[in-house]
């Protein structure tokens, strides 16, 4: 009989969609990877008492609290995971760690790049004493998007010259749709653009190496007020039951712009909750000197790839179905050209987690790495109201890395 795994002790706070999907990734992940820890999941966190309980009944957490203090002072705790409105992030992360408790934090890293500066001092601060912080761009970890970087950090597309980043989503298109925590400004911090584009700025700047520099961008608001949440009725974290009075919106319900990545590209972005009809399209297409590739969510199994030095009778786009055992962590699921879907991320950010603190190296994305995305959203939004300026991200150094290589890749 094998000895027992030592054991990380989890502690969540939240458990609306986001608490869902890391919470099965809690359950699943140490069934299908060989993690040099067992997560335990131990607390869920929330304030409603009743969906607090009910949410752990349902995912298998082994207690709960009402107050995320408790678990910052609880001993037995080593990780908490944070999957609350974003502003709380700043508040939690930081007594976490200054506590000893590793931490996971959903993005965007916080609601202002202020905010995200603390985090991102306080994460440096811990790292010295071994204690480490990552946050949630789970995107990375779909098997094509890591592999899209691995190809691109090859050389296989020569010099990167064009990127095209698309976050389609519709779910907004309803005037009457109630208002939730995600169209508050004091909440969210921003909507569609810290919310979805925040994913497209990460996971370009993953796949190409290069960070986002300038900007010049616009955001839009169509629907400037909806019917508040009937708080009587059960709320999801996208929705719920509407009343008859009505609440100010104060994000934006879509943002537009363009980029110059720091190693001579062009990009254009598009972050919308107003598609209509698209109900999830992540779309990601990279042009280079030597070859190009394309992703699309709706289809995340799969990568296009252009070779430009084939011969002339062989050029346009191919199909890969990145199912191999050799892709990025497909080792551990299944046979061959049997797909996996949305929830698989949440596992696969996990195993890098788990293995990087248990081999005592910063996770990533690190909360550096969050922070300069915080900066580009922040000159996003900057540039849209003078008027589309260009305005500069002052990205760190740190904020991305060029290794070629993955955590986690294989069981």
């Amino acid at each position: 009989m094998s000895e027992a795994r030592p054991t990380l002790r989890v502690a969540m706070v939240g458990h609306g969609f986001m608490g869902a999907a890391h919470s099965q990734a809690f359950r699943v992940a140490p069934r299908f990877f060989d993690l040099p820890f067992e997560p335990v999941m131990s607390t869920i966190v929330g304030r409603n008492v009743e969906a607090t309980t009910a949410a752990a009944e349902k995912w298998g957490w082994a207690s709960t609290a009402s107050d995320w203090r408790d678990v910052i002072a609880d001993p037995d705790i080593d990780l908490v995971d944070i999957c609350s409105p974003g502003s709380t992030h700043v508040e939690i992360a930081v007594a976490a760690l200054e506590a000893g408790k590793h931490v996971l934090c959903e993005k965007p890293l916080g609601n202002t790049v202020e905010e995200a500066e603390t985090m991102a001092r306080a994460a440096a601060a811990a790292a010295e004493r071994g204690v480490f912080a990552m946050v949630g761009f789970t995107y990375r970890r779909v098997p094509a998007i890591t592999f899209a970087r691995d190809l691109v950090a090859s050389g296989r597309l020569g010099e990167i010259r064009q990127v095209r980043a698309q976050y389609l989503q519709d779910w907004l298109v309803d005037e009457e749709g109630p208002m939730t925590w995600r169209l508050d400004k004091a909440k969210a911090g921003s909507g569609a653009l810290g919310d979805i584009g925040a994913h497209a700025i990460d996971a370009v700047q993953f796949i190409t190496g290069q960070t986002l520099d300038a900007v010049s961008g616009i955001l839009h608001t169509f629907v400037t007020e909806r019917p508040l949440l009937d708080e009587s009725v059960a709320q999801t974290s996208l929705g719920g039951a509407a009343s008859s009075e009505r609440g100010q919106v104060t994000v934006d319900d879509a943002a537009l712009f363009t980029a110059k990545l720091s190693g001579g590209a062009l990009g254009s972005f598009e972050a919308t909750r107003f598609a209509t009809g698209r109900k999830n399209a992540f779309r990601i297409e990279i042009s280079g000197s030597e070859g190009a590739l394309a992703f699309d969510l709706e289809r995340e199994n799969e990568l296009e790839f252009y070779d430009a030095t084939a011969p002339a009778t062989e050029l346009g786009f191919k199909r890969i179905l990145v199912t191999e055992p050799e892709h990025p962590y497909f080792a551990a699921w299944w046979p061959t050209g049997h797909t996996i879907g949305y929830e698989h991320g949440f596992s696969h950010q996990l195993v890098d987690l788990v293995g990087a603190i248990a081999a005592g190296t910063q996770p990533t994305p690190s909360f550096a790495e969050g922070l300069q995305v915080q900066r580009v959203l922040d000159a996003v939004e900057r540039s849209s109201n003078a008027g589309s300026a260009w305005i500069t991200t002052a990205a760190t150094t740190a904020a991305t890395t060029t290794s070629a290589t993955h955590e986690g890749a294989t069981a």
